[in-house]
């Protein structure tokens, strides 16, 4: 052979030998399966034991409640009722509780999956609850929910379970459960949750403890608390116009009033010692100059100026006489939006009675469903939920009382079993009704809590009072609600 075919002939033979290198090379080295964004480990389980034929693939989700887990991004729209998966929180990710068939690995909850398929073995459930505890992240590492410090929320307190719900205002779905309190040991009763006007914090008051605590609305974590005094039974609270001060009430024989200076969240004054006593709810006027404190048993509220001078009291029957018998009791109060009148609901008589600010003169009196609890308003309607309307329907206990703040005409509305809390969203015109659902006559959860029976929240078209057909699960006795705006 020449010396110039011998050359090429080398030539040849160098670019096949590369190619093969470069090709098995290839092989050896190829990406795993992408298993819908799913962590590997985490996809290989899902992708193959649970979203197949029949079950959770794009199919046949519709009819396995709804809930899609051939991808991440699916798994996150949720099921018929909520959120499978909340980051950080497998004790509250009903996946987990359907997976389990090992007592020591938490709620069981039946029916078992795969349905119809081998159970998961302890090592792949643990896998699942450990990968939702680190936030339950996707292949590339980014966490649910965790891209918009901005984003609109819905934050439920359960009363039942020591936590708050929070709730993605544009989906619905849940995207958090924050621990509240300061007492692992014990259940403390979180009462009620208010978010600051600026929209930067929330804050959370117990009934069996004495503290007041601070949450970032940003990123959810806590920020501080303080002792609101030596009692407890701490029920309602009212925040200033300007976010600096909170004023807390206790509800008891001798109950107490707390002012809380919120920037560096410090008590200011603590008062009561016998001056007024059985305090419920509580709301500033419009200027803020002036506090109104309900009394649960009797047909009179109190009136006290924000500097703690005076203490009056204000009949809500047209008489002038105070009486401590139970005859009206006043629940909560909420103001109008120009101030002009104040509402309060009268659980006894199963009304709202309307009080012009100026002389505290009685307007009216309207009949609501019953057992009337909590308002919301804007400048058209108030929303009253009353938790034990009875319903021929027996899924449904409690109703929203719509009333006309022109003609003070009312309607009621059924939705969930035993509504409470409730928060309007007036951007988006929906009302949206915490159901505590603490009565087993009610429905049956979709799932097994871990800390009792699950609630509901619902969701109206407010300015129609069309009930929405999505509601979330959420953890046990949904009691006070409010919006991150």
């Amino acid at each position: 052979m020449g010396k110039l075919h011998y050359g090429k002939f080398l030539v040849q033979v160098s670019v096949i030998m590369i190619m093969c290198a470069i090709f098995n090379s290839c092989t050896k080295d190829s990406a795993p399966p992408l298993y819908g964004n799913y962590p590997s480990e985490i996809g290989e389980i899902i992708v193959n034991k649970c979203a197949t034929a029949g079950c959770h693939n794009d199919q046949s989700f519709e009819a396995a409640d709804g809930l899609n887990l051939s991808t991440y991004l699916k798994m996150f729209q949720g099921s018929k009722n909520g959120s499978p998966v909340i980051p950080y929180r497998s004790d509250f990710s009903s996946l987990c509780f359907y997976i389990n068939s090992y007592n020591e690995l938490g709620p069981i909850n039946t029916p078992r999956m795969p349905l119809n398929g081998p159970a998961l073995s302890r090592e792949e459930v643990q896998k699942i609850k450990i990968w939702i505890d680190n936030g339950a992240p996707d292949i590339d590492g980014k966490i649910m929910w965790s891209d918009n410090p901005n984003r609109k929320k819905y934050y439920v307190l359960n009363q039942g379970c020591d936590v708050v719900t929070v709730i993605d205002a544009e989906s619905k779905l849940p995207i958090r459960y924050i621990t509240v309190g300061s007492n692992p040991n014990m259940v403390e009763s979180p009462h009620m949750i208010k978010v600051s006007p600026d929209g930067k914090y929330w804050y959370v008051i117990f009934l069996a403890n004495n503290i007041l605590q601070k949450y970032s609305t940003a990123d959810d974590r806590f920020i501080s608390q303080v002792i609101l005094g030596p009692v407890q039974n701490w029920n309602t609270m009212v925040i200033s116009n300007n976010s600096q001060k909170a004023y807390c009430v206790s509800w008891q024989s001798n109950s107490r009033l707390a002012v809380v200076n919120l920037d560096n969240m410090t008590l200011a004054n603590n008062i009561g010692g016998g001056n007024f006593s059985d305090a419920h709810g509580i709301a500033l006027n419009t200027s803020n100059d002036t506090i109104y404190i309900t009394r649960q048993t009797g047909n009179y509220i109190y009136k006290i100026d924000t500097a703690l001078n005076t203490i009056a009291e204000i009949t809500l029957d047209g008489s002038s006489i105070p009486n401590q018998t139970s005859s009206l009791d006043p629940h909560e109060i909420i103001f109008s939006k120009d101030g002009s009148r104040y509402f309060v609901t009268c659980q006894k008589t199963n009304e709202v009675r309307v009080v012009a600010t100026a002389g505290d003169v009685l307007v009216q009196s309207i009949s609501t469903g019953k057992y009337p609890s909590e308002m919301a308003i804007n400048n058209n309607y108030l929303y009253v939920t009353c938790q034990d309307e009875p319903s021929p329907n027996s899924n449904i206990r409690g109703c929203i009382s719509q009333i006309n703040l022109f003609t003070y005409q009312n309607q009621n509305f059924e939705v969930g079993y035993q509504p409470h809390g409730l928060v309007l969203d007036e951007a988006k015109d929906v009302l949206v009704v915490a159901s505590r659902n603490i009565s087993t006559a009610g429905p049956i959860p979709h799932h097994l809590g871990v800390c009792g029976r699950n609630g509901f929240v619902n969701y109206f078209q407010a300015s129609t009072m069309m009930l929405l057909k999505q509601k979330t699960e959420v953890a046990s006795d949904p009691y006070s609600i409010a919006i991150r705006p």
